[in-house]
């Protein structure tokens, strides 16, 4: 089945939960009202349904392959990229200084959800080299701009982040990679890197790895830790490509999931040293990582909503299709399309409630950024990046959570030929898998929310969200039997929150084992919550607008799926709440030997 992009629930979104109309009002983004969002969404939309689209499918069957030191890619994968850098898309997001479009974030996530769902494989390429152009522009130096910026902006060349060595995996502080101080000022860089996404590829003239390593004499753990760029060829003083560098493709992995897409391993300095050039200062590179895993986590976030939008609509399509025995409420004669029958309609619902309600949050935050950089008053800015700091690890690990949910689902509802790899609906399932791994997992995201995000603020953030909450509570509470509904299933939810966050607050320094067995499940509630807050809100616009007549169907079933999200996914929040409040001793309980 085909990939159509879901642009009118986009801009909804867009339009009325993020506001941007308010973000246009923000210096440098004057242009990006509405019709622009529009413009720019249907442009996106026909280059991934086109183009990209039908390369998921032979990505899969036709991987990528590595031979003689060389990795190539799936046939059509070089010509789509070109046609992506060509179009700018690359450059979206990025300063108009080098070459981007300098589009909000705002619109940006909708595009980057748009390409995931088109071909997540293909989709990692691009999300790598936002990552690196992010790091360059907040902390290289002048002269690092000048060469590689725009070169990555226009998507002539690509980049990577390379943190992950074979005995440290999350724990950057046991990284090994040395690097070398040279009487030029560069550097010599020595080891190993693994699980590097896009490390080697045929679709760029220049591959721009960032790397983590130590230089000689730095501080042991993290404290030691510098970030350099290390080019796969050299750059010439007129910018044209020189010498091959000393960094080399050893290996790729054979993945369960997103197959088209090379990880690779990378040897550095085995003929001498990498060249690098130093990124900052030397022993912050743990710092400047940050910035590109930030900005990599959030798109990994949309990578999951965008995964479940495609499992969601393969699963519509095959059970309007697929006819088999008669609705139990004898409404219908004869076998009937498995839509019919209510199960089927609960997991379909499920699926739609679920990826709505991270598209909504996911939006909501990126306007949150673009506030956070743009907004010309300083406490807006502030609020907003505390706001948009709070909501990334839900972004990203509750979104792609959900996203294993919904592609499981989505094979569920296709029965026994979602099992047959035919069919296709294993793939997302298999592809969706990795997203709670990568990037850090589910639990890493979680240790972040309960340390930096709610115990370092004595859970002052985590509150303020939850007052914000209760504010649409109480608009609900005026509003239908609905508006009702929600609001009383939003406010269990909200309390449910709060007690956690005191909890956790109360218990991290006191009782760390307690407060971080429930860490994941916390990350759980406050997705939920905060996606069933926009679900709330996203039912107060549609009622309004339905009640003028603008696009009925449309806003009675955004009205419905808010409902569904309600009884069906916000319920669920009291009872994590009493799994981490009540059961925190049971999960460490049993001695180690025990199990």
């Amino acid at each position: 089945m085909s990939y159509s992009a879901p642009l009118k629930d986009m801009l909804f979104d867009i339009e009325h939960l993020a506001r941007i109309d308010q973000v246009a009002k923000m210096p440098g983004f004057e242009e990006a009202g509405l019709e622009t969002a529009q413009a720019v969404l249907e442009e996106c939309a026909r280059l991934n349904e086109g183009v990209i689209a039908p390369l998921n499918w032979e990505g899969d069957k036709n991987p990528s392959w590595f031979q003689d030191g060389k990795v190539f890619t799936t046939p059509g994968f070089k010509e789509a990229f070109r046609q992506y850098a060509e179009g700018g898309w690359q450059g979206l997001q990025h300063p108009t200084a080098f070459g981007g479009q300098g589009l909000p974030k705002t619109i940006g996530s909708a595009c980057g959800e748009i390409l995931n769902s088109a071909n997540m494989s293909f989709a990692l390429c691009p999300l790598l080299t936002d990552g690196a152009i992010e790091a360059l522009l907040t902390a290289g130096s002048d002269e690092l701009k000048a060469i590689y910026l725009e070169k990555l902006v226009s998507g002539e060349w690509t980049g990577t982040m390379n943190l992950t060595e074979p005995q440290a995996g999350s724990d950057l502080a046991a990284v090994r990679s040395r690097a070398e101080p040279q009487p030029d000022g560069t550097y010599k860089v020595f080891g190993t890197k693994i699980f590097i996404t896009y490390g080697e590829h045929d679709m760029a003239d220049n591959i721009v790895h960032l790397v983590l390593a130590r230089v000689s004499g730095a501080p042991e753990g993290v404290k030691g830790i510098s970030l350099f760029v290390v080019p796969k060829f050299l750059v010439n003083k007129d910018g044209s490509l020189g010498a091959r560098n000393d960094v080399h493709c050893v290996s790729i992995e054979h993945k369960m999931g997103i197959k088209a897409s090379p990880t690779a391993v990378l040897q550095y300095g085995d003929h001498g040293g990498a060249v690098g050039y130093l990124v900052g200062e030397e022993n912050r590179g743990l710092e400047y990582m940050f910035i590109m895993m930030n900005a990599a986590r959030y798109a990994v976030g949309v990578q999951g909503i965008a995964i479940a939008e495609r499992a969601y609509q393969k699963a519509v399509a095959y059970a309007r299709d697929r006819v088999q025995s008669r609705p139990v409420d004898g409404s219908m004669g004869t076998a009937a399309p498995i839509i019919h029958h209510p199960d089927v309609k609960r997991m379909l619902m499920t699926m739609r409630a679920s990826t709505e309600g991270c598209r909504a949050m996911a939006i909501v935050a990126a306007a949150a950024y673009d506030a956070a950089h743009h907004h010309p008053d300083a406490q807006a800015r502030k609020d907003n990046q505390t706001f948009y700091e709070f909501l990334v690890p839900l972004v990203k690990g509750y979104s792609t959570e959900m996203s294993l949910e919904v592609t499981s689902l989505g094979v569920q509802v296709h029965g026994g030929m979602g099992f047959i790899e035919e069919t296709g609906a294993a793939q997302y399932y298999r592809d969706a898998k990795i997203l709670t791994i990568y990037e850090g997992t589910t639990a890493i995201q979680a240790n972040d929310l309960v340390g930096r995000k709610t115990a370092r603020d004595g859970g002052t953030a985590a509150k303020a969200i939850a007052a914000r909450i209760e504010e649409t509570e109480r608009e609900l509470a005026a509003g239908s039997e609905q508006a009702r509904a929600v609001g009383k299933r939003l406010s269990a939810a909200r309390q449910a929150f709060v007690q956690v966050v005191d909890f956790i607050a109360a218990n991290t320094k006191t009782r760390p084992n307690a407060a971080f067995a429930g860490s994941v499940p916390y990350l759980m509630l406050a997705g939920n919550l905060v996606a069933g807050w926009q679900m709330a809100r996203a039912l107060q616009v549609a009622e309004s607008l339905s009640a003028k007549g603008q696009d009925s169907a449309f806003m009675q079933a955004k009205i419905t799926t808010a409902r569904f999200y309600a009884d069906h996914l916000l319920s669920r929040a009291p009872g994590v709440r009493d799994a981490i409040v009540d059961g925190a001793e049971a999960v460490t309980a049993l001695a180690a030997d025990a199990f």
